[in-house]
């Protein structure tokens, strides 16, 4: 900047010096005019302010027309060629002028001689004894009507019938009247007596074609000089006019060109480019100047080196003249710039662009370069170190975005490749991705597997072992010294422990002399004190070696990464034991029923929301019937899983208790109002509970015997009912409270349902959407449901495909079920009076139907049970007293009466007349039971038959 200084003040100097000059020598020409004057004139203040404002304008003209200054002669050799031009133009309009009008004579001629030949009566006339008489009047009127000089009427020897002097009527015309007497029509520029004109003869023909006359029209040579001499004042206007306003041009022109030269004369602004060309190709410092265009004007020696210009690049664009971008873009904006350090080629140039107001022109902008090559080497280190940075920065936003151990390892590969290896492994410890937990400190005897790997090769074709393959290594191995030190290795090539490894390995060998890999980093993943496995860095299309500031990089990286791997470690084994605990709470398989046909789908939530807590269950009920539970527990988590499992069980026992739909869901409820007491912890314990518990249900039962279905549901979606006749509905159920809030009523209702009626229950993760809520997914399904002669499975996964494609990424569960019925040959029913005197008749009725049935082999037990049940339901109950058997799966009996009272087990001492009768039918049946009616109570057992017997149909 200070040689730039110096050589810009010099400039101003050489500059300032030549325009005192000039200013010297103006001013003793003025002093001498000065001093001719009277020096007793006397000027008062007036004429001194008048006479310097006239000595100024005077001034100003001398130095404008003066032939001494550039801009004089330019001026007077302006002005000699416009009068030149202007005469030229002045004579070349006058022969234009006198052309057009001689050409007007003769069209104007012609056509009056045209029109009087052809006039009707003008040949009869001709063949008259005095032709004059007629035709003179003729001819004057039509001379003077057409504005012409003569009009003549000639016989064909030429001899005048009419004439405006009526002395040459009679006399012979001159001129060529051979011409017309042959019957041709002309013009011609006649001179002769009585007076030279611009005359047309036209023959005047008869109807056989033949000449009887000639008619001539004209006009006077005088008269057409003088219309010529009118247009001269014009025309010499005109010229006047444009040879002033071009001298005023050229006036002005010289003005700005004295204003730019300043009043110098051509030797005086030949030194002064010399001198100041001297100065701007000697100093060393580039110097561009660029007009308002951003062409470059002028570029100095010095400019031209720096930035490697071609002497044929002046006048060209700054984006054609072959500069880097940066350096392309600052000089295109034309802002200020000062000392901004730009790349050009192999050089750093600090650049200084100002703007300068030139008077000749519009703005213009001077560049300075100033060659910084020795900054080039710091200039490197920023940007390897702010590339490093960059590169760390990119590691934080990119590596960890997903839970995944996989994932998040190919993370880590694809930022390092290719921006600071050519190839990386990641390879983990098996008991990582076993889901155990390794031991904290170093690792001997590693088994690793391959997790990841990234090359700048597209078939990443350096990789000795393929993702998810073992990658068995050696003592004498980097990767092994590594995860038994702890400590990061650095090697080339050359060293002798990379040189032993690679000699025991031959297909290592073959790879790393096949790529020419030359340089290896091994970093280990360590994170919490606790190793997970190790990550190699090879170099070899990249020809630097790695070095220590690369170590601390890759040592860097892979700490970020490793502590992401921990998470997602961490997280995927938490996750395993909360999907290994759901899925425990879940149902594995369905009960084997006859009422229904079921199937069902599970579908788990996004990963990153955890376990969730929808269930489902199909519980075999008394009286071959069976209940359909669809169920959700708002939240995820295992807290949500364990709660669920509650739920369930709770659900099952309450289920087994025979209870209505209603009533079960007003004992959940109380329930779930319980576990969310029980779950509020103080808030300086560790256990993690919300302290709420909300849930929703669907509790239906079916009955295959009478076909009807009856639900209750608290907060839940109703089901979809699809018909046999290939329509659905959803079933219009009265809706309750979500469990958990407590106080509200659960109302259930009953519908006769057809056989081959498919009901489908779900929760609302799998119709819900999150534009258009539930009523796209709800009619989806109804759609998949109706699907002729598709099998449930079949059904469960289209509805899943079909499910929205903006769905809430909930856990979402289907049950199907296709309601079945009990043929009415399976059941037998009688009504018993209640007199003991009855229990015989019943036993015997009872002992038929076996036989119908083919269960004589059940006949023993039946008949003691059915004998003990009935005689306790005369005895201790009320009328009505019914008996129905069901050929089942089992062999089902039940008592029904009309006492609400439930009889218990009991123990009966020795000397106790009764008491064992409940006991005899729990001893001879597999299960026995009681549930409560509308209208009593109903006292059920179920026998089990003998493997050679079957019950079903």
């Amino acid at each position: 900047m200070r040689r730039f200084g110096r050589f810009t003040a010099s400039l101003r100097r050489l500059v300032a010096d030549r325009y005192r000059a000039v200013d010297r020598r103006r001013d003793s020409r003025h002093s001498r005019a000065d001093s001719d004057r009277d020096p007793d004139a006397g000027d008062t203040e007036e004429s001194r302010r008048h006479g310097t404002r006239g000595r100024s304008r005077r001034t100003y003209l001398t130095s404008l027309f003066s032939v001494r200054s550039v801009a004089g002669q330019a001026f007077v050799w302006q002005l000699a060629v416009l009068v030149l031009l202007a005469a030229t133009a002045m004579v070349a309009l006058l022969l234009k002028t006198a052309h057009d009008a001689q050409n007007d004579a003769r069209h104007r001629s012609l056509a009056v001689a045209e029109g009087v030949a052809h006039s009707p009566g003008l040949v009869q006339a001709l063949a008259s004894p005095h032709p004059t008489t007629a035709l003179q009047p003729l001819t004057e009127e039509a001379r003077k009507g057409a504005g012409v000089d003569f009009v003549d009427v000639l016989s064909k020897t030429g001899i005048r019938y009419t004439d405006p002097l009526p002395r040459l009527i009679g006399r012979r015309a001159q001129g060529d009247i051979h011409r017309a007497a042959a019957g041709q029509a002309f013009t011609e520029v006649f001179k002769g007596r009585p007076q030279d004109a611009v005359r047309a003869l036209v023959p005047v023909t008869d109807a056989h074609g033949t000449v009887v006359g000639i008619v001539s029209a004209g006009l006077q040579t005088v008269d057409v000089g003088a219309a010529v001499s009118r247009e001269l004042p014009a025309l010499f206007g005109a010229a006047t006019a444009a040879l002033a306003l071009a001298s005023g041009g050229a006036a002005l022109v010289s003005r700005r060109l004295r204003r730019q030269t300043h009043g110098l004369g051509p030797e005086e602004m030949t030194r002064m480019y010399e001198h100041h060309d001297a100065v701007l190709h000697a100093v060393r410092e580039g110097v561009l100047i660029l007009d308002a265009e951003r062409r470059l004007v002028l570029a100095n020696d010095e400019a031209q080196r720096l930035l490697g210009l071609r002497p044929t690049g002046v006048g060209s664009p700054v984006d054609d003249l072959g500069l880097d971008r940066d350096m392309a873009a600052l000089l295109a904006s034309g802002q200020s710039a000062t000392d901004e350090v730009h790349r050009a080629g192999s050089r750093l140039l600090a650049v200084n662009l100002r703007p300068a107001a030139v008077h000749s022109g519009p703005a213009r902008f001077v560049v300075t370069l100033r060659d910084s090559t020795e900054l080039l080497a710091l200039t490197g280190r920023v940007e390897e170190a702010r590339e490093r940075l960059n590169l760390l920065y990119d590691a934080g936003a990119r590596i960890g975005n997903s839970l995944d151990v996989m994932r998040t390892a190919q993370e880590l590969a694809d930022v390092v490749v290719p921006r600071l290896a050519d190839f990386v492994s990641v390879n983990l410890l098996e008991e990582v991705l076993s889901g155990k937990e390794p031991a904290p400190g170093p690792v001997a005897d590693p088994l690793l597997r391959r997790v990841a790997h990234r090359s700048v090769l597209a078939d990443t074709s350096e990789a000795v072992t393929s993702v998810d393959d073992l990658d068995l290594v050696t003592e004498n191995s980097p990767q092994a010294r590594c995860l038994a030190t702890g400590r990061s290795e650095l090697h080339q090539v050359a060293d002798a422990a990379i040189r032993a490894w690679v000699a025991e390995d031959p297909v290592r060998r073959a790879k790393a002399q096949e790529h020419g890999f030359h340089s290896w980093m091994e970093v280990p993943l360590t994170a919490r004190g606790t190793t997970f496995g190790v990550v190699d860095f090879v170099r070899s299309r990249n020809p630097d070696p790695f070095g220590t500031d690369d170590l601390a990089l890759a040592e860097e990286l892979v700490a970020r990464a490793a502590v992401c791997l921990d998470n997602a470690r961490r997280y995927t084994h938490e996750r395993t034991v909360a999907l290994t605990l759901q899925h425990s709470l879940l149902p594995r398989r369905l009960p084997e029923q006859c009422a229904v046909e079921a199937a069902f789908r599970y579908l788990p939530a996004d990963p990153r929301l955890g376990v969730g807590g929808d269930w489902f269950d199909v519980i075999p009920l008394s009286g071959a019937r069976v209940a359909l539970v669809v169920g959700d527990v708002v939240g995820h988590g295992i807290h949500a899983a364990a709660t669920m499992g509650r739920l369930r069980s709770a659900m099952r026992t309450l289920a087994d208790v025979d209870l209505a739909p209603d009533e079960l869901l007003t004992q959940l409820d109380d329930i779930v109002i319980r576990l969310a007491m029980e779950s509020e912890v103080d808030s300086d314990s560790d256990l993690t509970a919300t302290g709420e518990v909300v849930a929703t249900c669907l509790y239906a039962i079916y009955d295959p015997v009478s076909g009807s279905c009856a639900m209750a549901r608290a907060g839940h979606p109703s089901p979809i009912v699809a018909h046999p006749d290939g329509t659905a509905t959803v079933w219009d159920s009265p809706a309750g409270p979500p469990l958990g809030l407590g106080g509200l009523p659960f109302e259930a209702s009953e519908v006769p349902l057809p056989e081959g009626s498919l009901l489908a229950l779900y929760t609302d993760g799998l119709v819900e959407s999150r534009q258009h809520g539930t009523a796209a997914g709800t009619e989806a399904l109804e759609r998949v449901l109706t699907t002729p002669g598709a099998s449930l499975d079949a059904l469960c996964d289209h509805v899943l495909e079909d499910m929205p494609a903006d769905r809430v990424a909930d856990d979402a569960v289907l049950l199907l079920a296709r309601l079945q019925r009990l043929d009415s040959g399976r059941v037998a029913t009688w009504d018993v009076p209640a007199d003991p005197a009855a229990v015989a008749g019943v036993r015997a009725d009872v002992l038929r139907r076996l036989a119908e049935w083919g269960l004589d082999e059940a006949a023993f037990v039946t008949e003691l049970v059915v004998s003990e049940l009935v005689t306790n339901a005369i005895r201790y109950g009320s009328a009505p007293i019914r008996l129905r058997l069901i050929r089942n799966r089992t062999l089902i009996c039940e008592v029904s009466d009309g006492s609400s009272t439930a009889p218990h087990l009991r123990r009966a001492r020795v000397f106790d007349e009764g008491g064992r009768g409940l006991l005899l039918v729990a001893q001879l049946t597999q299960r026995w039971g009681t549930r409560q009616t509308a209208s009593g109570k109903t006292i059920w057992c179920e026998q089990a038959p003998r493997a050679d017997v079957s019950l079903e149909v």
